[in-house]
């Protein structure tokens, strides 16, 4: 396909663009938007271009006192700019704020496509989005809910969480004098246990029974987060389990009234907020800050909103990192909280609550989940390589026990989906998964797969992976499919039920089935990445890490990877790639905890 970028006039914007930096829809912008402006400056043309490429990384914006630096990171590579090509700092700034494209400072009508405040350069849109966000919350910070009397809140712990550790009775207590409230915690720390109990707590001490929202980011997220749910409240007393257990948890799209003329309005905002007192939502480490503005939009003043998910993680796709964002920022002041808190025997705390206790996983995988959060490389490398108990660190060219692993997870597998045991298929499909940072490449999902398939076919006399459909078939669905009840990111395995193939998928105590002939958006899922592995758990892990060049290697991405294990989790790699994923935080540039 020719690039178009071929036909760029000679000079910087043309210079840049050939260094691979940037990209013919970043230029394209810049060129678009400079011409509609009469801006000719390819100084200023090449921040916007800049602007618009940070986006693509995540960042809601730039730090103009790094826009010099000589190397940026790609989805699977680092690339460099050499360093005569960068326009010189303080002339580049100059040019910047005196550009007609340009709004200096917070004040002014936002009528120019970028705004500089500080040191940091939006796009306006994004902006006024994180502007939303960070006025938003701590006009609901600042407006605390009426008081609840003291005895209401102690019935209500004696009642509701005398089997809960001291942080979660804490995040449980907080949203009754909180407006906003974060549960924040790994895998296994009991998030969704705190989060029944939370409810009924609220049940309790309110003057009446709180209208409820559930919402997730994405599909896979929201039915996950009703299961989970709804096994958690059966342990409640009958009135409330009969209460919660009615809730119904949906996108956060959908609970906003999707429009269909419209990707970043809904039905509900402002002028229209959701009718709910309280909106509780699931895995909010995934929602970026375009999604985050228009829920809080949406909001009523007196509305609470309960924020769960893990801030450690790996941030959105899309540009922004609130939750990790707001977990960051300081604590405002809560007199009323912190006296019922101190009342109750409970520690200390803001707005953010952190469960730190992981019942799930193994004690050595959450200790090296711990020294990884801690950026302690010594640490680190010792847990992985010292015969720690659920740990295990090997280089890359020991992958005996990897083929012996998969081919023993393939083989049940496949056995079991043949004879139509659909319980043992799908208990085999999440007893060990393979995990990468890349899609491509050598340490990527599409080699890790291939092989993975190499190795069974060589086991197994009669595996055949050629047909579009097979029993033991394990697929990762890529496209949401509402209709038939299935969403991006759900895993399930191709089954021989009753003479038909139907692909199952796990749905907390049950199975749902759908024809593998109507499903589209599917692929083969021997290997998978780190970011598509979000929200699931599985009995082992491994963990193939890039070489010490790959841009993807970072303590969240590292992170993120071993927490997905419960009782083991294999790391292939060198130490020089550990060492510096527990070092190398990602870099999202944003303006949003420095506001709250």
């Amino acid at each position: 396909m020719t690039d178009l970028a071929t036909s760029l006039l000679p000079g910087l914007l043309r210079d840049v663009h050939a260094t691979g930096v940037l990209s013919w829809a970043d230029v394209h912008v810049a060129q678009k938007v400079a011409f509609l402006y009469a801006e000719p400056d390819q100084r200023v043309q090449l921040a916007l271009a800049l602007a618009v490429r940070a986006l693509r990384a995540g960042s809601t914006c730039l730090q103009v006192s790094e826009l010099g630096r000589d190397r940026f990171d790609l989805d699977e590579e680092t690339v460099g700019v050499p360093a005569e090509l960068w326009p010189q700092p303080g002339e580049w700034r100059a040019a910047i704020e005196a550009s007609p494209l340009v709004t200096v400072g917070k004040p002014g009508g936002g009528d120019r496509p970028l705004r500089l405040v500080g040191d940091l350069l939006y796009l306006e849109r994004y902006w006024l989005q994180e502007s939303i966000v960070a006025d938003q919350l701590t006009a609901r910070r600042d407006r605390l809910p009426a008081s609840v009397p003291l005895a209401a809140l102690q019935a209500a712990r004696d009642e509701l969480l005398a089997g809960a550790d001291r942080d979660q009775a804490a995040a449980a207590v907080v949203p009754v004098l909180s407006s906003v409230t974060v549960v924040a915690g790994g895998p296994g720390t009991g998030k969704t246990h705190t989060l029944a109990r939370l409810l009924g707590v609220l049940h309790r001490v309110l003057p009446s029974a709180p209208l409820v929202a559930l919402a997730a980011p994405t599909g896979k997220a929201a039915v996950r987060m009703q299961e989970a749910l709804a096994g958690a409240v059966s342990d409640l007393p009958s009135d409330l389990a009969g209460a919660l257990g009615t809730l119904q948890a949906s996108t956060i799209h959908r609970l906003l009234g999707w429009l269909p003329e419209s990707r970043n309005r809904f039905r509900h905002d402002a002028a229209n907020p959701l009718p709910h007192d309280v909106v509780v939502v699931d895995e909010a480490s995934m929602v970026n800050v375009t999604l985050m503005a228009r829920l809080l939009e949406a909001l009523r003043p007196q509305a609470r909103l309960v924020l769960v998910g893990d801030p450690d993680q790996l941030a959105p796709v899309e540009a922004g990192a609130v939750l990790a964002d707001i977990a960051a920022a300081p604590s405002p002041a809560n007199a009323p909280l912190a006296d019922a808190l101190a009342a109750l025997g409970l520690p200390a705390s803001g707005p953010v609550v952190r469960l730190r206790h992981n019942y799930r996983s193994v004690p050595g995988i959450a200790a090296l989940a711990e020294a990884v959060l801690a950026s302690d490389v010594d640490g680190t490398l010792r847990l992985a390589s010292g015969g720690t108990g659920g740990v295990a660190f090997a280089p890359t060219a020991a992958l005996t026990d990897l083929r012996e692993r998969v081919v023993r997870t393939g083989r049940e597998l496949v056995t079991a989906a043949r004879e139509g045991r659909v319980a043992d298929a799908l208990a085999a499909l999440d007893e060990h998964r393979l995990l990468c940072a890349h899609r491509r490449g050598p340490y990527g999902v599409s080699l890790w797969s291939r092989q993975v398939e190499e190795w069974l076919v060589a086991a197994m006399d009669d595996f055949d992976p050629t047909p579009a459909w097979y029993a033991g078939r394990p697929v990762l669905v890529t496209q949401n499919a509402p209709d038939l009840g299935v969403y991006n990111g759900d895993t399930g395995v191709v089954v021989n039920v009753d003479g038909t193939l139907q692909a199952c998928f796990a749905r907390g105590d049950r199975v749902h089935t759908v024809s593998p002939f109507l499903l589209e958006g599917v692929q083969t899922i021997h290997a998978m990445t780190v970011h598509k592995a979000q929200g699931s758990q599985f009995d082992r892990v491994t963990v193939v890490l890039p070489t010490p060049d790959s841009p993807l290697l970072t303590q969240e991405l590292l992170y993120t990877a071993i927490t997905r294990a419960r009782t083991q989790v294999t790391l292939i790699g060198s130490p020089e790639s550990l060492a510096l994923a527990v070092r190398q935080r990602a870099q999202r540039a944003s303006g949003l905890r420095d506001r709250l």
